[in-house]
């Protein structure tokens, strides 16, 4: 009878085992080889670098960057990590992986002390800061940096560039941060059931948002310009009205503290919300586009900030915190008309945060600023709003989203990217060390009808699932889920639970399909 081969131990590895061969390494007298990289697609370009790695020594550690730390584009990486790890175990020369969560490779090259630290012909003459931190710490440990000289070169990035279809892909990451985060469909179902216990009380500028459809007729006579034919018109509620309506229309308590006209107070009113108007002299902004079949032509804004006075912001803040008490938690929805001010905030957060579960918060426009909502526990912008907001357009996402976290002392953010999706970012008291942990999240619709209010829809979803118990990353997959719903929906138009069930469920079979592990 032949009996079964005795199985092998993982050669992916974690942090203290990996430290535990290189202490066993020297006392044999063998020599430490480590490579770093992303690894998405392991082509021929990669095998033979490591295999010429190999040569330099006993054993072989390949390091990976895992998903939050790879800054190739927003889709990258392709394979989620736990798959890169597994593809480079698989090669023989290879002798012990490890996922590093570092931005780069330098504390791992400070703690493993390799003999040889290899990489590729590319970085003979990379001046990088990046890369000359890690030569600088294998040559301070006594370590020596290698760029070999292969002779046939791939680029991950250029073959993942000319892969027409990449659903199967997305799909796959979708299911693996589902099964991750425990994300089963009869527990989001359970979330969303609890969102009709929840009390939300919204507070931020009223708008407009009016369509005129229309149809292209040709240039005008007088100018060249188009010239267009009105078909028909609708006007909706925009601004912080539509986050009421969102969360009213997800079956919960809504509270609308903005300023409006008496006409669109009762129009709130018959939605279920509990609408306290203040009193503005401003006129009601109003956003107007002009469509031809789906497209937007323009857009005309009426209306500008009006910043409220001393005596209104103390008289709205004590309007806040009455309406907030017993809520299960407030939004605030600044589109920099003048409501939400910074001596606004300062008299309601402090309070707010000893009284109110979830403060969450979003911006719009160039006249907000991010930087005002301290100690909230989400904060909702694009990546666009961050970057301005910190003036960073050069490092990484997770570098600069860690910043605005920690400038705010907030504890989480949902960060949009636009038909990408979004990464969810999560700062706790014990990470003090610049890291975040962070989740990517592809855009769960195929295609856009309407743009206008994913954001919102983004927002009051994640608030109510943050209200109803769930984790940040059951937020950005349900938030995300609205956000698919609204937009394939003409106009700003108000969420149901109906809707997001339906669109939950419809996923089922799309996530059934997997990569072989």
């Amino acid at each position: 009878m032949v009996k079964p081969p005795m199985p092998r131990p993982s050669k992916i590895c974690n942090l203290q085992r990996l430290l535990a061969v290189r202490q066993e390494a020297r006392q044999h007298g063998q020599t430490i080889v480590h490579c770093h990289g992303c690894f998405d697609i392991v082509h021929p370009g990669h095998i033979q670098y490591l295999r010429q790695a190999k040569t330099y020594g006993d054993l072989l550690v390949v390091s990976v960057s895992d998903d939050g730390q790879v800054n190739k584009g927003i889709n990258r990486p392709l394979i989620p990590q736990d798959l890169r790890a597994e593809s480079l175990a698989a090669l023989e020369c290879v002798d012990f992986v490890y996922v590093n969560t570092d931005p780069t490779a330098v504390e791992l090259l400070r703690q493993l002390q390799p003999d040889f630290y290899i990489k590729g012909r590319e970085y003979e003459h990379n001046r990088d800061p990046r890369f000359l931190a890690e030569r600088r710490v294998v040559q301070e440990n006594g370590g020596r940096v290698i760029c070999t000289s292969g002779d046939v070169i791939f680029s991950s990035t250029a073959l993942i560039n000319q892969l027409e279809n990449s659903d199967f892909l997305q799909q796959e990451k979708i299911r693996r941060l589902r099964d991750r985060h425990g994300l089963t469909t009869a527990h989001l179902h359970n979330l969303v059931d609890r969102f009709a216990q929840q009390r939300v009380v919204v507070v931020g500028d009223y708008i407009q948002d009016r369509y005129h459809f229309c149809e292209a007729v040709g240039l005008a006579g007088e100018a060249p310009m188009m010239s267009l034919r009105t078909l028909g018109s609708q006007t909706y509620d925009g601004g912080a009205a539509v986050i009421a309506l969102h969360v009213a229309g997800l079956q919960a308590q809504a509270t609308l503290i903005s300023a409006m006209d008496d006409a669109a107070s009762a129009r709130l009113q018959t939605c279920g919300i509990d609408v306290q108007p203040i009193t503005r002299t401003a006129p009601t902004v109003t956003k107007t586009r002009f469509l031809v079949d789906q497209s937007k032509v323009m857009k005309v804004d009426e209306g500008q900030s009006d910043p409220i006075d001393s005596q209104t912001e103390i008289e709205l803040a004590d309007h806040i915190l009455q309406a907030a008490d017993g809520a299960s938690a407030v939004i605030f929805a600044d589109f920099g008309y003048g409501l939400i001010t910074a001596g606004l905030l300062d008299r309601v957060l402090p309070t707010l945060r000893c009284s109110v579960p979830i403060i969450t918060a979003d911006v719009s426009g160039r006249q907000t600023n991010l930087l005002r909502f301290h100690d909230a526990d989400l904060l909702c912008p694009t990546e666009r709003e961050v970057r301005e907001t910190l003036h960073d357009f050069s490092s990484s996402l997770p570098a600069t989203v860690w910043n605005l976290l920690h400038a705010t002392q907030s504890r989480g953010a949902l960060v949009t990217l636009g038909k990408q999706g979004l990464m969810s970012f999560e700062r706790s008291a014990a990470q003090l060390d610049g890291r975040l942990a962070s989740e990517y999240l592809p855009a769960l619709a195929a295609h856009a009808i309407d743009t206008l209010g994913c954001g919102d829809a983004l927002l009051a979803t994640a608030t109510l699932t943050l209200t109803a118990g769930g984790s940040l990353t059951a937020a950005a997959f349900l938030g995300s889920l609205a956000a698919a719903v609204h937009v394939q929906t003409m106009g700003n138009l108000p969420l149901s639970v109906d809707r997001i069930l339906d669109r939950l469920q419809s996923m089922e079979p799309r996530t059934a399909v997997r990569l072989a592990s």
